[in-house]
């Protein structure tokens, strides 16, 4: 049956325990067991941004006149993106909600500005690597644009010759990753650089994972490539704070090489009776509270605070991709260096021991090509790498042992 409103309220000491309650099947992600969709930098962390969000809860970015703080805030949590990612004078950014939306502004003004230029064809597209994030097939889908998927090279990262292969005069954008979801891998960003040079098309780069984890890890002495804006040819990156920044949910950014490209992006109308209607991003109304939390997380970790972060994470998934090596069998996915990794097996299924793992509480996630366990690490993992890394030993063992198969399993993010 239907849901319907109450006649009368509840008190809130009731609703509190209901809440709790319905919680009690949700995964239990403060317990480090959890290496997917949580980024947990400690409890300091969470409490800050917990109540700087509740400080804002209420306000609104809509209106940068009613609310100039979040109008501040916002510029300045903009500000320290642009400085981490190399970014020339002259650049500009907003906070968005996600990843996805800040995708979607990239190709939106993307698209917008080849029309403003009359370079919108029939057949418009977008090129991008196998191991690129859907949210660029959901944007292409509502903006009328068509997506070309092109296999990644044997390292696992993009292949820019092949990116470029698959350019015709259609084409719009093509699109590297800082790194790709499935792998943890930076692509090779300034040979894509070169691709877009030659055949005069946007370079966005999806740093949605690693926008706000890149910069310490190489301050840190992580070997990277270039990804960011000191590659000429990047004209977008996006780079989520609610991931590796530590933010409160709801916090992303898009960076672009001039303000005169954002103004691509932006939707203006005044076409009705309230006066005009000037919005960045594809919301209307923007919660206060996603601006304030990550401007006071930023705030609060600074440099210094990010720098430590990435070092336990960088250093966790070393340790757990050595202990992943010293199993007979087993081995990672290409070479990441920043939080993500995957691994798989030769001769036994790795989905089985996934299963096996998730029997004793490890929520983790999976990759369908190659077969294997995805891992995204948060600083809190350090605390229980050796009891996962026991835990897959004995999994590892009972599954080749065995001969168990898990056939039926299947990697999903929604």
């Amino acid at each position: 049956m239907r849901t319907t409103l109450p006649d009368q309220g509840t008190d809130w000491k009731t609703l509190r325990e209901q809440l709790i309650d319905q919680g009690k099947d949700d995964i239990d992600w403060r317990n480090a067991r959890t290496a997917v969709y949580v980024f947990n930098a400690g409890e300091d962390v969470l409490a800050v941004a917990k109540e700087a969000y509740s400080l804002f809860q209420s306000e609104n970015a809509l209106g940068p006149a009613a609310f100039p703080s979040l109008k501040r805030m916002e510029t300045e949590v903009v500000d320290m993106g642009l400085s981490l990612l190399q970014a020339p004078e002259g650049a500009a950014g907003d906070m968005t909600s996600g990843g996805s939306e800040s995708i979607f502004l990239a190709v939106k003004a993307c698209r917008n500005q080849a029309r403003a230029e009359g370079r919108l064809a029939r057949g418009a597209n977008l090129v991008l690597a196998r191991s690129a994030h859907p949210a660029f097939d959901k944007a292409a889908g509502v903006l009328g644009l068509g997506v070309v998927r092109v296999p990644v090279a044997e390292d696992l990262r993009a292949d820019p010759a092949a990116m470029a292969d698959a350019i015709t005069p259609e084409t719009l954008m093509i699109v590297g990753s800082a790194p790709c979801f499935p792998y943890g891998l930076i692509d090779p960003i300034a040979e894509l650089g070169a691709v877009a040079r030659d055949t005069d098309t946007w370079l966005h780069v999806d740093a949605c994972v690693g926008g706000y984890f890149a910069p310490f890890a190489r301050m840190n002495g992580i070997e990277l490539v270039d990804f960011d804006f000191a590659v000429p040819e990047v004209r977008t990156i996006s780079a989520d704070l609610h991931k590796y920044g530590y933010a409160a949910k709801g916090a992303s950014t898009l960076f672009h090489r001039s303000a005169e490209q954002r103004e691509h992006q932006i939707f203006n109308f005044d076409d009705w009776p309230a006066g005009g209607m000037h919005t960045p991003t594809a919301a209307g109304t923007r919660p206060g509270g996603a601006i304030a939390g990550a401007w006071a997380v930023m705030r609060y970790l600074g440099v210094e605070g990010y720098r430590e972060k990435a070092k336990l994470v960088t250093d966790t998934r070393q340790k757990l991709m050595d202990g992943v090596a010293e199993i007979e069998g087993m081995h990672t996915w290409g070479d990441p260096r920043l939080g993500l990794f995957a691994y798989g097996a030769e001769d036994f299924d790795i989905f089985a021991v996934w299963k096996r793992l998730m029997e004793r509480g490890w929520f983790t996630g999976l990759i369908t090509d190659p077969r294997g366990i995805h891992l995204m690490l948060s600083p809190a993992h350090a605390q229980v790498s050796d009891e996962y890394l026991e835990h897959l030993r004995e999994a590892a063992a009972a599954v080749r042992s065995g001969g168990e198969s898990a056939a039926d399993t299947r990697a999903r993010y929604a």
